[in-house]
């Protein structure tokens, strides 16, 4: 008897990092393109740095890098374990890439919203915050990209270390990091505030 013909199963190619990286990129791109439409500043009108290292001043998130990077940098870190943890090991680390921008990339657009820059003003020290401007919000996104190669590069043990030792050397530094930032969000503390407005 003969058998039905069966037709071969299309194969879907998987994601390469460079791949996922050019796709990320372009990703990157459109929030960018997003944030100009919403009328955010490509630079900052005192012109553009690649570092600033003010803290709580009018020029934070106004430049390429500031000392908020490195909680974008903790962004990656993050990102790639908890969608390591809730993909159980069924997306590759490309297409984790992928989704970790993207919700990076949603995160910047909220976080340039009136509302989140209200809420920025009142309950952190950030109190001159006007929104990043477009090459800030772009070096955000870089940082997290940068963060979650490394995470997925390095030891575990490195990547626990390495997030450790940023938040408490920026807590040392700037009286800020990324735990203070989401607790403030979150559920403010006027303690914390005025501890943070002291320093």
């Amino acid at each position: 008897m003969l058998q039905p013909m069966q037709r071969p199963a299309l194969a879907i190619p998987r994601l390469s990092i460079p791949v996922a990286l050019v796709i990320g990129l372009a990703i990157i791109a459109a929030v960018a393109w997003v944030h100009f439409r919403m009328g955010r500043m490509p630079v900052c009108a005192c012109g553009l740095k690649l570092w600033h290292g003010g803290r709580g001043d009018a020029e934070v998130s106004q430049h390429l890098t500031d000392w908020y990077t490195f909680s974008h940098v903790l962004h990656g870190f993050i990102f790639y374990w908890l969608l390591s943890v809730v993909s159980r090991g069924h997306l590759s680390v490309a297409a984790r890439l992928l989704l970790a921008t993207l919700i990076e990339g949603g995160w910047e657009l909220l976080e340039n919203s009136p509302l989140m820059i209200e809420r920025y003003r009142t309950h952190t020290i950030s109190r001159a915050y006007s929104g990043d401007s477009i090459v800030n919000s772009v070096g955000d996104m870089l940082a997290m990209l940068a963060g979650f190669l490394l995470a997925a590069r390095l030891p575990a043990w490195v990547t626990v270390f390495l997030l450790v030792a940023i938040e408490a050397t920026l807590l040392w530094l700037i009286g800020d990091n990324l735990t203070l930032n989401i607790i403030m969000l979150i559920y403010p503390f006027d303690a914390i505030k005025q501890w943070q407005l002291a320093g």
